[in-house]
């Protein structure tokens, strides 16, 4: 039963009672085993079947309503995870402690962390269509993968044969009104460059750089966006910086996700004391630009530089930081390549998304995305090779298909009639710039013909990010009536 008052009377009830379970229940990736657990006794009351994969992902099933078991099977798909961003001020564990959502003006929000909308939503919706005994439909599988957003690990391990339905309807896009057809693949590029330590110079004082406040995002749906990356921003500066000023990084970190821009970035620097009160001064007039040059796309970004008691023994050796910074730095970022076929589309892309960096260790993080493998694979591979030029070693690992898109899709065209007749207008078609589950999937059971749509849900992999409640109402109804005609033979499709 929903218990924070927050989702009482939001409709439909069901779906919100299951997404209340799943903000109370932390599930970061790699970590679903208590909502697994949650799910498995849920089901187990209702008599629905579930088992869960050597991967860790659960597949639920459901006979077919009285008269429909002649139909073509559906499966509906979602991950259990969810991505954990929260404000750098903000005391939060997702290990442990729950989701506080918020309800304003129509959205449900998380103000200070994420809110695991991406993909709740999916998974409520899917968990309301199984305990639904109203409801007309075929043979139902639920498929809800584990390890999404950490780099598909469920999926990679679905074994081929799992699922026997004929069409899948992923619930992890975040536009209502559109119809996805297909999405981008992706490749991680793990960088080490040398990073040798070297002696603290005697009587230098430390100086803590912080920058914070940038509205971060989802690395392939806002990559386009011109957002900041707290990295690259944190490198550039402390390049410029090192010119008239002379200090040595003893830390650097930034980022915490690949798959999520980069919010904040630290620094921990050795100076002499004499020009501290000057450095500071000109981390001030760095902050007031930056902010003048992302007023639009950040505003909140904070640039400050404070006295830190911390005294290493150790700081990265001088040549050594500048190559690294400058190697990271000039790495391609950003948007590579918009998409020929599909008009504001980007095609490919590239994310800096973590640096952790202390003398004797410099690893850097990028997640390469496209919806060509060739161009994915080719801009990985020249990411590693400037890598390399600079001294380091580069793995490129965890590469992943997109999802190609069909526009002949029998389900595709049986969805625009269903949605044409409920709204009285055809769905938007699109392609997304992200890693949906689609392409992995194919992979192992081409039989399934795919579709993916979700309701309106903004911010996702950032604090703040909020669902339209209304939009997930229409969501349900397109859902439950969807299933309805696909367990009708074609003829009787509106």
């Amino acid at each position: 039963m929903i218990t924070d008052p927050i989702f009482t009377g939001l409709e439909p009830r069901a779906v919100w009672q299951h997404f209340a379970a799943l903000c109370a229940i932390p599930h970061p990736s790699k970590h679903e085993a208590a909502l697994r657990r949650h799910l498995m006794e849920w089901a187990g009351q209702r008599g629905i079947a579930v088992r869960e994969d050597a991967a860790g992902n659960l597949i639920l099933t459901k006979p077919a309503s009285p008269g429909r078991e002649q139909a073509p099977g559906v499966v509906l798909q979602g991950h259990l995870d969810m991505v954990c961003q929260k404000h750098s001020t903000h005391a939060h564990d997702f290990f442990s402690d729950p989701i506080r959502p918020e309800l304003e003006n129509g959205w449900l929000l998380a103000r200070h962390t994420t809110l695991g909308a991406d993909n709740g939503i999916g998974v409520a919706l899917a968990l309301a269509v199984l305990e639904d005994e109203t409801l007309a439909h075929g043979p139902l599988e639920v498929l809800l993968t584990a390890d999404e957003e950490a780099g598909m690990g469920g999926v990679r391990g679905l074994a081929a044969g799992t699922l026997q339905g004929r069409y899948l309807i992923n619930l992890d896009t975040e536009e209502w009104g559109q119809f996805y057809l297909g999405c981008a693949g992706g490749v991680d590029v793990v960088a080490h460059l040398p990073a040798p330590a070297s002696p603290a110079p005697a009587s230098w004082v430390g100086v803590e750089v912080k920058l914070d406040g940038l509205t971060g995002g989802h690395s392939g749906v806002d990559i386009h966006e011109n957002r900041a990356n707290a990295i690259r921003l944190m490198l550039s500066t402390l390049l410029e910086l090192g010119l008239p000023y002379r200090f040595a990084v003893t830390e650097l970190t930034g980022g915490s996700v690949r798959n999520a821009l980069p919010r904040s970035a630290h620094a921990l620097l050795l100076m002499p004391a004499l020009q501290c009160s000057a450095f500071r001064h000109a981390v001030n007039q760095v902050e007031a630009r930056l902010q003048r040059q992302y007023r639009q796309t950040d505003p909140n970004l904070s640039l400050v530089a404070t006295p830190s008691g911390q005294a290493p023994a150790e700081v990265v050796e001088a040549r050594a930081w500048r190559r690294l910074a400058l190697a990271l730095s000039e790495a391609p970022y950003g948007v590579a390549a918009m998409s020929p076929a599909f008009p504001g589309v980007v095609e490919t892309s590239n994310n800096l998304g973590t640096l952790s960096l202390a003398p004797g260790q410099c690893e850097a993080g990028f997640l390469v995305r496209s919806l060509s493998n060739p161009a994915r694979d080719a801009l990985a591979a020249r990411i590693a090779a400037q890598i390399q030029a600079a001294g380091g070693t580069a793995e490129i690992h965890g590469a992943y298909p997109g999802w190609e898109p069909k526009p002949d899709s029998p389900l595709l065209a049986r969805c625009q009639a269903v949605y044409e007749s409920l709204y009285g207008q055809p769905a938007g078609l699109q392609v997304i710039h992200a890693g949906l589950e689609c392409g992995l999937i194919a992979h192992t059971h081409p039989q399934l013909d795919m579709i993916s749509f979700g309701p309106d849900i903004r911010g996702a992999h950032a604090p703040g990010e909020r669902v339209e409640v209304a939009s997930v109402d229409r969501c349900w109804q397109l859902l439950t009536a969807l299933l309805d005609q696909l367990s009708l033979p074609e003829r009787t499709s509106p």
